[in-house]
């Protein structure tokens, strides 16, 4: 099966898992950086910074249409395997995404095209603020998100750090993978998403010529919260009907939801109450074939740890053995695939749930 490494503080034993698939408003400047003014970047006309920042409510189907996706021509420094969407990013769709996300009811990965992420967490904001919505973006809903929001985009310049790697594609496949001393990002353009919580499309499209791989180079971001929750997680509830994964406070506060890829038809998630052992951050990933259901490698092997890992940047052990709550490479495809009875979300998720955890919190599936 697959053993994420735990942390020994945390757990005195370590478990299997069952998972089967694989502040920017502080510029930071690379101690490096060239000494001139860097070269701004930043798309015109609808995906400009001042046109998503100005952006209304508009009542159409596209506000929440599912997106479709084709192979387009990549910028410097981004994965050419990744797709891009041809049906156009909404700029009101990224300002409320980014208010969603910045306000704990995550959309998954930021991109602008709304969708089944987008709806559940539209759906949860408004039950959480008494509005009436069943997850369309109606006028109501996008006046409570925008009510004295801070601007939704910033700059940010890119660093040393952003660029030096290393980088290498992802193999297909966990014997090839496992032949890799880590599971880094592919690219820049795929760290510099993940940092900012949206999709490599999109912030291609809102920086078209940028040169992602290029310290110094200043780029627009989605304006993300880099606070942790702001209680104790006492309580996860795990809604398989919703795809999604809601945080409460012991108070009974919901602090924060977050959609997730829960299980499968024929590997399903448990059902009932569960605890956390603990949480191990930058798991590896073993395979064993005397403990799986599935799969076809006949021997025992370790996939390094690192973000592009089948589980993630993190994982959060649960009491059931080979069952935990962790990230993945992947957070586009949040609640659009299946797993093999774990729980997954975007690594940013994962990360602040983590962080808000301790043995014992209660994790309920239904």
């Amino acid at each position: 099966m697959i053993r994420p490494s735990l942390v020994a503080a945390l757990l005195a034993t370590v478990s299997l898992a069952a998972c089967g698939a694989p502040d920017p408003k502080t510029q930071a400047v690379a101690p490096n950086a060239p000494t001139e003014q860097p070269t701004p970047a930043g798309a015109t006309g609808a995906l400009s910074a001042r046109s998503i920042e100005a952006a209304v409510w508009q009542p159409t189907p596209a506000a929440s249409a599912s997106p479709s996706t084709a192979a387009q021509p990549t910028a410097p420094g981004a994965d050419p395997a990744t797709p891009a969407a041809t049906t156009p990013p909404r700029p009101e769709i990224i300002r409320a995404q980014i208010l969603l996300d910045r306000a704990r009811f995550s959309p998954g990965a930021i991109d602008g095209l709304g969708g089944e992420n987008t709806r559940q967490a539209v759906a949860a904001f408004a039950k959480a603020n008494g509005l009436q919505s069943d997850g369309d973006l109606n006028a109501e809903v996008f006046a409570k998100l925008t009510h004295a929001a801070a601007p939704v985009t910033t700059q940010y310049t890119i660093t040393a750090a952003d660029v030096a790697g290393p980088f290498a594609p992802v193999p297909e496949g966990l014997e090839a993978q496992a032949e890799l001393t880590a599971l880094n990002y592919a690219s820049p353009l795929e760290g510099l998403a993940e940092k900012f919580h949206v999709t490599e499309a999109l912030l291609t499209a809102l920086n078209p010529g940028a040169d992602f791989a290029r310290a110094g180079q200043t780029i627009v971001v989605p304006a993300i919260s880099a606070q942790p929750l702001p209680a104790a997680v006492t309580r996860i509830l795990v809604s398989k009907a919703d795809s999604a994964v809601r945080a409460f406070g012991a108070d009974g506060t919901l602090l924060a939801f977050y959609p997730a890829t829960i299980g499968s038809s024929s590997r399903p998630a448990p059902t009932g109450r569960l605890t956390v052992v603990g949480v191990a951050p930058e798991p590896n990933y073993t395979y064993d074939p005397d403990r799986l259901t599935y799969g076809t490698a006949d021997r025992k092997f370790v996939v390094a740890a690192g973000p592009n890992n089948p589980v993630g940047a993190v994982w959060i052990d649960l009491s059931r053995d080979t069952y935990g709550i962790h990230g993945t490479p992947d957070p586009s495809k949040i609640a659009k695939t299946a797993s093999n009875g774990c729980v997954r979300l975007t690594n940013w998720s994962a990360e602040q749930l983590a962080a808000s955890v301790k043995p014992g919190v209660e994790v309920i599936f239904s």
